[in-house]
């Protein structure tokens, strides 16, 4: 038979959630896929409910109810203070997996590059290749997480389109400063390229640190295409209700990509999840508190075991330093945890386009009787740990 495609043949399944199925096989506490196990608010689920028996059931605009983007639209223009139109610049997706894909087959050609910075989202690599494009990799320096803007301005010298930029950013929990996004703008401005940004924890970012959506910066509106989606703000993960918001002539090219990817996101669950985008500052206030304690709850855990780990200023992760265990294999180890310590954890290798084997990303999106489990259970890591093939307790791997 003729071969299958070759665009696709290097492609693996996600191993995020594979680590959910390895948790799930072994009965591990799930640290590794970004999901929530607390409910999402009251007054989104209650309307959900409501909706079941009364509708809408049917095909919604292709782009999204109107209601739901009116909404969206006085939300992100309130936190951003652009103007945002319902009609001219939004297009409501399934989940932000599909805003990325969206955006990223609007402003890109087979044979371009994409700028993307590592660590980074797994999707954003399979993304590129899916488009045709060439990425090229600008690597984020621990222990800071910051760049070498010479590399960046090279990428874009040598003929790079666009930069997929992840703020805050998931594994590494950076949040992007002012002074390093107007850098960005000003080398993309310069080679007349295009930012697509994941902006899905926008609203879980610690003190002192804060959001800035490169959209605002001088020249930047024009040249944006921004993507989100509810799954984290509002605990809905499962829902897949995502977005992209951009200048008009950049959201006419993403209806039609959109409408022949999935042709609309479901109907009955953008009209439950219109009143959350309705809600008052004082949520986004809560949830920001209630991120903060977890990130204390659990970083305060895995301190007073005497692991190091990253610092994250957003997002909901940590990157764990398990060089001490002699890690070769950040995959083999990672099954290990979720078999002999009850844990699960995803290896840090699919994140880094550099040769990294001796990081691990948890998350603490967890209740607090979930994370103090897992943590009891982290807490016998350097015993049982000596029972892994490969411990040298003498190893050291500075992040």
């Amino acid at each position: 038979m003729r071969p299958l495609s070759l665009r696709t043949a290097g492609f693996t399944d996600s191993v995020i959630r594979r680590m959910t199925r390895i948790s799930n096989k072994y009965g591990a506490i799930n640290l590794s896929q970004g999901f929530p196990d607390f409910d999402p608010p009251k007054e989104i689920t209650n309307h959900l409910a409501e909706i079941a028996n009364v509708g809408p059931h049917q095909y919604a605009i292709t782009w999204g109810a109107q209601n739901f983007r009116e909404a969206l639209a006085k939300k992100h223009s309130h936190f951003t203070g652009l103007p945002i139109d319902a009609d001219r610049n939004i297009v409501v997706t399934c989940g932000s997996t599909e805003a990325m894909m969206a955006a990223m087959m609007t402003v890109v050609n087979p044979g371009d590059k994409v700028v993307i910075f590592s660590p980074f989202y797994e999707n954003y690599t399979a993304d590129t290749i899916l488009t045709g494009a060439e990425p090229i990799y600008i690597p984020l320096v621990p222990p800071t997480f910051s760049f070498d803007a010479n590399l960046l301005e090279d990428a874009f010298r040598n003929g790079a389109k666009a930069l997929v930029l992840c703020n805050p950013s998931n594994p590494c929990g950076k949040v992007f400063t002012r002074e390093e996004l107007q850098t960005i703008a000003d080398i993309v401005i310069k080679y007349d390229g295009y930012v697509i940004t994941d902006e899905v924890y926008e609203h879980i970012v610690y003190a002192p640190h804060k959001h800035v959506y490169i959209s605002t910066l001088p020249g930047m509106w024009e040249r944006t295409i921004s993507c989100s989606s509810l799954s984290k703000t509002y605990s809905i993960t499962g829902w897949r209700l995502g977005y992209v918001i951009a200048p008009e002539r950049i959201i006419e090219r993403v209806k039609k990509v959109h409408d022949f990817l999935t042709v609309g996101a479901a109907a009955p669950l953008m009209e439950a999840a219109t009143v959350g985008l309705c809600f008052p500052d004082s949520y986004y206030a809560d949830l920001q508190a209630h991120y903060t304690h977890m990130k204390q709850l659990f970083c305060d855990g895995l301190k007073n075991f005497g692991l190091t780990f990253t610092d994250p200023q957003g997002a909901y992760y940590v990157l764990l330093d398990v060089s001490k265990y002699g890690v070769k294999d950040d995959l083999h180890f990672c099954e290990w945890l979720a078999e002999h310590v009850g844990v699960g954890a995803v290896p840090g290798s699919c994140f880094f386009r550099e040769d990294v084997h001796h990081l691990i990303r948890f998350h603490f999106a967890k209740r607090d009787d979930t994370l103090n489990a897992a943590l009891d259970r982290l807490s016998e890591l350097d015993s049982k740990a000596k029972g892994y093939k490969g411990y040298d307790i003498n190893t050291q791997h500075k992040l």
